[in-house]
């Protein structure tokens, strides 16, 4: 996962970056456990997808 995303995130890795943050995302969602720090950990994934998506002007 990546661990900082900043103003100055360099979109040019937005399209690798985005592909791994969506399968882990996909990976939590699919298991069963629903426990605060999983539930967390897929907040944290949604924004930092959404993050990128926005700042590199990516649309859906």
């Amino acid at each position: 996962m990546i661990d900082n995303l900043e103003s100055n995130y360099d979109c040019s890795q937005a399209g690798n970056d985005l592909h791994e943050l969506k399968e882990q995302l996909q990976s939590l969602q699919a298991s069963s456990d629903s426990s605060k720090e999983s539930q967390d950990l897929i907040h944290r994934l949604e924004n930092q997808i959404h993050f990128i998506k926005n700042k590199c002007d990516i649309n859906p």
